[in-house]
């Protein structure tokens, strides 16, 4: 007589396939074979009477029947509504998780292995990614097999190896000239917008938030929601923050077909909140010298979007936005503004992350020496002027 544990091959009114049935931690498992052959559906069964003995030995989690049927594209299905839910869907998450999608979204669950998203990561390096880059599509992955994970809907994930990132540390930040250059060459409605990134330290969404319900009075506020950081935080409108925003005010008025309306958003693009802005961006980085565009496919410089030669859209490299963050800090920090109050500004929460902004370059270390060497000089003559005094006056 066979025991639970030996499993058994049945077959089932209404299906064409021979079926088998099995026993794991006291629940019966049922499921087709695929095959009316009897000898490859006692195959079948013996494959599946190992997985349940390696979860019974604790060296590999039992995949059911109804896992393997999980696509990654409903776990994609799945964290988009998380994030929709949660107010984290920003731009930056539906770019790096359409890239999630179009490579795995016709995988089953079961399928991505570790290796199988070493195989994922060794494509993106090739086609130039950033290791930065790659772990934030990965983290995606990783989440989306979590949340499965705590809804039972999988048992199991596969590890994910994190890429180190020290070639992502970036030294980039503006002289004041440079930042007054490249807002010559922006859009109109950009100019502004820049030029707040610029005094503030503020993120890009966290600007293209800002509503005229958050100006009060000489203070602009920034509302919890909308800080990446979840906590709200303002800046006092005075000098050329306060210029700004009567510039604003008079930039609110918008035309539309019926007729004169006020835009809600402090920054707009014709009413509209500020949206993607890379083209404009590297156009206006370029011609200010702090950008250059290449084509991938000659590996030359060329003067727009587009390679005269071959056609191929071209690659911008140069100073982000993200740039200005960095130097509002490093200005406030140079101008003597108390860490603790920058930070309130800048909506930097541990002191780590905002030193790694206040970031040295080599007008800090050259000056640092020149600085030391005048110490070093001043200390010498001292000393020597010591050891004079002290020699005159032993002989008297």
């Amino acid at each position: 007589m066979k025991s639970r544990g030996d499993g058994r091959i049945f077959s089932r009114n209404g299906s064409g396939y021979l079926w088998c049935a099995y026993f794991l931690r006291g629940k019966e498992y049922r499921e087709s074979t695929g095959t009316t052959d009897r000898a490859k559906a006692d195959k079948f069964l013996k494959r599946r009477l190992k997985e349940v003995g390696a979860d019974q030995i604790g060296k590999a989690p039992f995949v059911g029947p109804q896992q393997e049927r999980v696509k990654v594209d409903k776990l994609l299905d799945a964290l988009e509504a998380d994030y929709k839910l949660r107010g984290k869907d920003s731009h930056q998450f539906w770019s790096h998780i359409n890239h999630i999608r179009a490579y795995f979204a016709p995988w089953r669950a079961a399928e991505v292995t570790s290796e199988a998203v070493d195989s994922y990561i060794l494509q993106e390096q090739r086609a130039g990614c950033a290791s930065a880059t790659i772990n934030r599509r990965t983290q995606l992955l990783a989440q989306a097999f979590r949340l499965a994970i705590q809804r039972n809907h999988l048992s199991t994930a596969p590890r994910i190896r994190h890429l180190s990132e020290k070639e992502n540390t970036r030294q980039g930040f503006y002289t004041d000239a440079e930042v007054r250059a490249l807002i010559v060459f922006l859009p109109e409605y950009l100019k502004d917008f820049v030029l707040f990134g610029y005094l503030t330290g503020w993120r890009k969404g966290e600007i293209v938030s800002l509503c005229w319900e958050d100006v009060e009075g000489e203070i602009i506020r920034l509302r919890g929601g909308n800080a990446k950081n979840g906590e709200g935080r303002s800046v006092a409108l005075s000098g050329e923050l306060g210029e700004m925003i009567g510039r604003r005010k008079a930039a609110r008025q918008v035309k539309t077909e019926q007729g004169l309306t006020l835009s809600a958003y402090v920054f707009h693009l014709k009413g509209a909140p500020v949206g993607d802005f890379k083209k404009a961006w590297a156009s206006a980085c370029v011609a200010a010298n702090l950008g250059r565009f290449n084509c991938s496919v000659c590996k030359t410089a060329v003067t727009g979007h587009r390679c005269g030669n071959c056609s191929s859209v071209a690659s911008y490299s140069g100073r982000i936005f993200h740039d200005l963050r960095r130097t509002a800090v490093r200005n406030m920090v140079r101008a003597g503004v108390p860490e603790r109050v920058a930070m309130s500004i800048t909506g930097h929460k541990t002191r780590a992350i905002f030193d790694r902004y206040n970031i040295v370059n080599e007008d800090d270390l050259r000056e640092a020496m020149q600085r030391t060497q005048q110490y070093l000089k001043e200390t010498e003559q001292k000393e020597r002027l010591v050891a004079i005094t002290q020699v005159a006056r032993a002989g008297r």
